[in-house]
């Protein structure tokens, strides 16, 4: 009997466990199996630092406000990894994901506002220094999907499923301090406009 209750409680906490992992916000059963982990829970900003005042919890999203924004890091560091994340953009919005204390750019370029921006700050780009691909975002107020894959210095941008970057960044000048750095914490880079994002979720790289 002992035997018996003591396997209904791990078999208890074992469905809790897969239970949790299911629900986590935006991370699906392969994602996890594949070794995702969600880094947003939907309601707070645990695990982050920096800007929480700018950035707030909102119907399962993390909103980054037209009066606040700034910089929100996590409070994890990360070496070579996979971010995956959703984002929607207000007309003319602007803010950026920090890799590694460079930013990658989130912009609605197609704003009349930034009509005469260069092209190596179109969405997706290595900030000023490696042009993304344009015209892969959808018209502001639609929900995007983006991936940052970070293997040593090899930037890899995938925006609604077409790579917007792929670059060494030890071959770009200007980059040599950032491709020397092997850790930093992921985030988001708010510049006084509204952006949400939902289902940020990270794998990391051996």
């Amino acid at each position: 009997m002992r035997r018996c209750a003591f396997l209904s409680i791990v078999c208890c906490w074992v469905a809790a466990a897969l239970h949790a992992q299911q629900a986590a916000p935006g991370l699906s059963k392969e994602e996890a199996d594949d070794g995702f982990v969600s880094i947003f829970d939907g309601k707070s900003t645990t695990g982050w630092k920096g800007a929480t005042e700018g950035y707030v919890p909102e119907n399962g999203m993390l909103v980054c406000l037209k009066k606040g924004g700034g910089n929100l890091f996590t409070v994890k560091e990360y070496g070579d990894f996979i971010f995956r994340f959703e984002f929607r953009l207000e007309p003319g919005g602007n803010n950026g994901v920090s890799v590694r204390g460079h930013e990658i750019q989130i912009l609605d370029d197609d704003a009349p506002e930034h009509k005469n921006i260069k092209p190596c700050q179109y969405h997706g780009s290595i900030y000023c220094k490696v042009p993304a691909k344009r015209g892969l975002t959808k018209k502001a107020g639609e929900w995007n999907t983006e991936e940052i894959k970070v293997k040593g210095t090899q930037w890899t941008v995938t925006v609604n499923g077409q790579v917007s970057v792929d670059a060494d960044i030890a071959k770009v000048e200007g980059l040599e301090a950032v491709a020397k750095r092997t850790k930093a914490p992921l985030g988001f880079l708010g510049h006084g406009t509204r952006l949400e994002f939902r289902n940020l979720r990270v794998k990391e790289l051996q």
